[in-house]
């Protein structure tokens, strides 16, 4: 996202904290399971979710492009802290 001008710098720096966020998360709680996996990955999708605005004030939109990119995002998470996940199960609650 940080390649294409149309997603602002700055709000593509938020949903990097997100998942930054996220990892920290995984780290502190070490869910032991995927449902435990699960409530983390949704808790950040929501946070996701509440940038949508922030982005259409900027002219700029979470769309296919930041979707399947943020969907990779989460994926190599998953797969990095040794989680077998469903990539739609991941987000699951996300509204983009």
């Amino acid at each position: 996202m940080y390649a294409d001008s149309y997603f602002p710098k700055f709000l593509v720096d938020k949903v990097k904290t997100i998942l930054i966020d996220l990892c920290f998360e995984i780290e502190k709680t070490s869910p032991k399971n995927l449902d435990e996996f699960y409530q983390l990955t949704h808790s950040a999708t929501i946070k996701i979710n509440e940038l949508q605005d922030d982005f259409y004030e900027n002219n700029s939109e979470i769309e296919t492009v930041a979707r399947e990119s943020i969907g990779q995002d989460f994926d190599i998470i998953a797969k990095s802290y040794g989680f077998d996940a469903d990539p739609e199960e991941i987000i699951a609650p996300r509204e983009w």
